[in-house]
């Protein structure tokens, strides 16, 4: 009888010979591999991390032997608030624990109803544990230890403490919400904003031209963001648009905004903007301005992205959709737009990082964001001429890389769990 024919191919010999290896590695295996590995890469990794050692040494002493954080101290208040009048403090931090409360509620009744939904659908659904919030919000935390140990008193410890224990209550009691309000969750949201903005203004409040400091910087990214998405998304869809009218008046707007430079904008928006406001209405503030540029810059630039998102479905994907009968809203809804937002995740992020640090520009027009008080307080008399701006710098930095790498790093998570990148 004749040997049984072997049907499975022979192995190549890389595959034959290849060593077993542990699926994890020990921290040594692992230094030994990578660091270690020759004498290129072992000589490589001596000279950094001596160069690293002397870095950490050198920053090290800066913070805690060298450096005279005292104008950060005296002037943590400005920084934080610019010129925010004190008598009216207590609306920031009112305002802060609504807001807080309004995203820990949001926060808690999406959760419970992707739970449920995943339970209805059979699928698994893990809840992040308290090391995991920690690993993705450290730098924010690192940020916020930093301020409250230039506080020269308890009291922004109490009033942190206090909005830790909101937001903690408020995710708890999320989900104990009935469902018919879960779902509405991101009402909730705006409800607090609104609430927000109210408490600021309303009653005697205090106007946008009398925030300053992180409080105005931050929100000038979240406004710019939450109104420079719509505009660009719409332009985006215009460029494409068969219309001749609506193409042509979506490339003049985004080919004019992204050939002209963001400070030309402020700057018109500063001088040129009120001459367009027609006789008996209000000039709108500084602040109000400097947003319009900032909203039309950035919806410009969101635009091209989308765009390109649009470019890379393919073509087949809405054919389909239309030979099946759905109409062309729910084509560009159900088909066309999620998969091209999330394949333009990373770059709208980073247009995002973008205009964070692009709030900066704001200094030149007058407005007084962070850097600018950071100026204003090296101008102080007790501290003119003593060359601190190698304090206040790195805290206005420290600000900004907290800022942009948590978007970065929310980013990433959000990609992971989309699988961008995978098929």
């Amino acid at each position: 009888m004749s040997d049984p024919i072997d049907l499975m191919p022979p192995l190549p010999p890389e595959a034959e010979e290849a060593p077993w290896r542990p699926s994890k590695l020990t921290p040594r295996e692992w230094a030994r591999e990578n660091l270690f590995s020759n004498w290129w890469n072992s000589l490589l990794t001596v000279l950094f991390g001596v160069g690293f050692v002397y870095l950490g040494y050198r920053t090290l002493r800066f913070v805690f032997v060298s450096a005279d954080w005292e104008i950060v101290r005296i002037n943590l208040t400005n920084f934080m608030l610019g010129r925010f009048p004190r008598e009216e403090i207590w609306r920031v931090w009112v305002s802060a624990y609504v807001l807080i409360a309004a995203v820990g509620l949001t926060v808690g009744a999406y959760h419970q109803t992707a739970v449920e939904r995943a339970a209805e659908a059979g699928l698994p659904h893990a809840t992040p544990s308290v090391s995991d919030r920690l690993k993705r919000f450290w730098p924010a935390i690192l940020l916020i230890a930093v301020l409250l140990a230039l506080s020269e008193t308890i009291t922004p410890l109490l009033i942190v403490l206090g909005a830790f224990a909101v937001g903690i209550a408020a995710r708890f009691a999320g989900p104990l919400l009935p469902a018919s309000i879960r779902r509405w969750s991101w009402a909730i949201l705006l409800v607090g904003i609104v609430a927000w903005l109210q408490i600021l203004n309303a009653a005697g409040g205090v106007g946008w031209n009398d925030w300053g400091g992180l409080h105005l910087t931050l929100f000038m990214t979240v406004a710019g963001i939450v109104l420079a998405f719509p505009i660009g998304l719409l332009a985006a869809l215009a460029r494409r648009s068969t219309l001749p009218a609506l193409r042509i008046l979506s490339v003049t707007y985004i080919e004019f905004i992204r050939g002209v430079p963001l400070i030309t904008l402020l700057l018109m928006g500063q001088f040129m903007l009120r001459f367009f406001v027609p006789e008996g209405f209000p000039v709108p503030s500084d602040v109000t301005r400097a947003l319009i540029a900032i909203t039309l810059f950035e919806g410009a630039y969101v635009a091209e992205v989308v765009r390109g998102g649009l470019q890379a479905v393919p073509r087949g994907q809405s054919e389909a959709a239309y030979a099946v009968g759905l109409p062309t809203p729910k084509v560009m809804r159900f088909i066309v737009l999620p998969q091209a937002l999330r394949a333009v995740i990373p770059a709208m992020v980073g247009q995002f990082i973008s205009l964070f640090k692009d709030t900066s520009l704001l200094y030149i027009i007058g407005v007084l964001e962070m850097l600018s008080v950071s100026e204003a307080a090296n101008a102080q008399p007790i501290f003119q001429g003593r060359g601190l701006s190698s304090v206040t710098l790195p805290l206005v930095g420290l600000i900004y890389w907290v800022g942009s790498y948590t978007m970065s790093k929310e980013s990433r998570r959000i990609e992971r769990k989309l699988g961008v990148g995978e098929r």
